[in-house]
């Protein structure tokens, strides 16, 4: 995901609006947080978030091998929270994107589930 990182949570002006930076070798990512001015609280908090790396995919696979089924889900292409983050109109993935997996994963900003047993 774009912001999959949740980088929106960085200090900096561009630290946390630049896309993908995330999904870079560790060396690069922290040298981007460190050069943009981040803190070293936010750049741990941030390679946390890193390190989990959970893809729409792996949260799928994780609630089926738990014994949860997924009730209903929704993807965002803009996900809702960024109306507020940056002004922008929450629009729902489109439909034939969202089922090509490896694609999904770069363009939807937010996922929604209800998992249930």
């Amino acid at each position: 995901m774009p912001f999959g990182g949740h980088q929106q949570i960085a200090k900096g002006k561009w630290t946390s609006k630049l896309p993908w930076y995330h999904l870079l070798p560790m060396s690069w990512y922290v040298a981007i947080l460190k050069w943009g001015g981040e803190g070293q609280h936010a750049i741990d908090s941030l390679i946390d978030v890193k390190q989990t790396g959970i893809s729409i995919e792996r949260f799928e696979r994780i609630c089926k091998q738990s014994g949860f089924r997924i009730i209903e889900r929704q993807w965002f292409l803009i996900n809702p929270i960024y109306r507020f983050k940056f002004g922008l109109k929450p629009r729902k993935q489109f439909y034939l994107l969202g089922l090509i997996p490896f694609f999904r994963n770069f363009w939807t900003t937010c996922a929604y589930y209800t998992i249930g047993k």
